[in-house]
């Protein structure tokens, strides 16, 4: 294994997702990276299933940042 690249400017952090599972929605403490997009808005990127599994951070999963931290 080798690192690639460190990427600054990421902040991560739990946030509470809320998700429709199988007509249920659900909500759970995710691990997320927090970090500003192309149009400088900030971004939640999930590092994490709903059910807890680890992913890999994909842009094309991120959710707009709706809440004032």
């Amino acid at each position: 294994m080798k690192v690639k690249q460190i990427l600054t400017g990421v902040e991560l952090v739990i946030a509470d997702l809320e998700v429709e599972l199988n007509g249920t929605l659900r909500s759970n403490h995710t691990l997320c990276a927090l970090l500003t997009d192309g149009n400088q808005r900030e971004v939640l990127i999930p590092l994490n299933t709903p059910d807890g599994r680890p992913i890999f951070m994909n842009p094309d999963n991120a959710i707009a940042d709706t809440s004032s931290h």
